[in-house]
């Protein structure tokens, strides 16, 4: 067969993806604090950009309006760029807007600042519990040999509290006799809190029953010899083997359940994450106002510095149009970030729109809701509505929530009125908080009451919902003393 070489003339459509259009999504999905962290980088790299100081004058109205001019004849960065998921308003955006600065606040009336909840500094980095375990090595008297193996053992227990190594493989890396070792090891275990050091659940235990003096008691015989009975909850095996009363071993078993599984974990681990509202939600009146926290958003400008040069000719080509490259990514930045901003108030208008009555009842009155929902009631794709309600939270009238809180599926009931599963789960709570603790509700019981209630549920769905919230089986629950 031969082959020819010949031009075709083919009309297509493609939706291609720029830079800044890259950007502008990547903002869009943005936490608060990832937000604040890129606005300082693009501050420090980009020369144009910088921030109006608060009660700064505005740059005279003969600058503004040269800026205007020029940015007239300037190519619009992303004047004919268009996406679904963040679609940049066609209006005519002025340069004096990028001069003067922008505020990214929502609406001209914010709440108070009594209003707004306080947000706790944290001052010193809190002690850890490496930290406590090698305070005690030094206020005690250990030998230079002896403080090189409880070094050794401090730096191999985990934040729960219990050591993750061998002494085997302690005394070797130590070049240390194992008997010695162990040695060591009992003399860490003396420290606070009772129960660090442990290389398993029973040694942790044992070591805490020790530290209250109760060697030789009724404690200690359980927990060395009938600890998987004790897990089985089987009282009456435990108390024929020590030839005691039942009383007794419940007695020794309640004592044992003030015990602390994990003792380090008191010290936690990591730094605090605090986490920063991006919407409020106050009641005034019948209404329901939303504003954005725009707490932490410098209020950005294209400075005018490097105006007047270009005016005055100071630039070479080379210069001149680099000027012009980073003018453009300021403009497009303080865009982006002014689109992201509506569009997470318009967004968040439409949830507090959907679930008013859970703003003022709470989660009983939480209603089915889906992201096309909010996504028909604001004119934007559903991947839209996911990318701004990740990692975003609003504070209401009845907490901090994230706003993917507020999608929840449904289930239907006699009557015909559709309910949100949050609320089913909050209702499950609410009857096993109010369950008689000696004799707790199982899952079929739970299931027969909520369709007393008009909410047909299965069993095994109430099991689902009940693992998902981490509440134990009527086992568990179960007062035995």
């Amino acid at each position: 067969m031969a082959m020819n070489m010949r031009q075709q003339l083919k009309m297509t459509q493609q939706l291609v993806m720029t830079p800044q259009l890259q950007q502008a999504i990547k903002l869009l999905q943005m936490t608060r604090y990832e937000l604040q962290d890129l606005v300082s980088q693009e501050l420090e790299e980009n020369p144009l950009l910088e921030e109006v100081a608060e009660g700064e004058d505005l740059l005279p109205e003969e600058a503004a309006a040269e800026q205007q001019a020029e940015a007239a004849q300037e190519e619009p960065a992303a004047a004919e760029e268009s996406f679904n998921e963040v679609s940049m308003e066609d209006d005519q955006y002025q340069w004096d807007d990028y001069s003067d600065g922008y505020s990214y606040e929502s609406t001209g009336q914010q709440a108070d600042d009594e209003e707004r909840p306080s947000f706790e500094n944290l001052l010193t980095r809190p002690g850890t519990l490496a930290d406590h375990l090698v305070w005690q090595l030094q206020m005690n008297h250990f030998a230079e040999d002896e403080i090189d193996i409880a070094s050794e053992i401090i730096g191999n227990i985990n934040e729960d509290g219990y050591l993750c190594v061998s002494i085997t493989e302690i005394a070797e890396s130590s070049n240390k006799d194992a008997a010695f070792a162990e040695q060591v090891l009992e003399k860490v275990q003396d420290f606070d809190p009772a129960g660090v050091a442990a290389r398993s659940l029973q040694e942790c235990l044992l070591l805490q029953a020790r530290s209250l003096g109760m060697q030789g008691s009724i404690v200690e015989s359980i927990l060395k010899d009938y600890l998987q009975e004790l897990t089985s909850h089987n009282h009456n095996k435990i108390a024929k083997c020590l030839q005691i009363d039942t009383d007794q071993v419940l007695t020794a078993i309640q004592i044992i359940a003030g015990f602390d599984p994990y003792p380090g974990r008191i010290f936690g681990s990591g730094d605090t994450q605090y986490i920063a509202p991006d919407i409020f939600v106050h009641k005034s009146g019948n209404e329901y106002i939303v504003t954005l926290n725009d707490e932490g958003l410098p209020n950005l400008r294209i400075s005018s510095f490097y105006t007047e040069k270009r005016k005055a000719g100071s630039f070479d080509a080379g210069a001149d149009e680099y000027i012009n490259d980073k003018r453009r990514e300021a403009q497009w930045l303080i865009r982006s970030i002014r689109q992201r901003q509506q569009t997470i108030l318009k967004v968040a208008k439409s949830i507090v729109g959907f679930q008013h009555n859970f703003m003022g009842f709470g989660v009983s009155e939480l209603r089915p809701l889906v992201l096309r929902d909010v996504a028909e009631d604001v004119g934007m794709h559903e991947s839209t509505i996911s990318r701004v309600t990740t990692n975003k939270f609003m504070q209401t009238p009845q907490g901090l929530f994230e706003l993917k809180f507020f999608f929840t599926s449904k289930l239907s009931t006699e009557n015909g009125v559709d309910v949100a599963s949050a609320a089913v789960k909050n209702r499950i709570k609410e009857l096993i908080e109010q369950e008689n603790p000696e004799k707790p509700l199982s899952d079929l019981k739970l299931s027969k009451i909520l369709a007393e209630e008009k909410i047909n549920i299965a069993r095994r769905t109430v099991t689902k919902y009940r693992e998902m919230m981490r509440i134990g089986s009527t086992a568990e629950r179960k007062k035995r003393f």
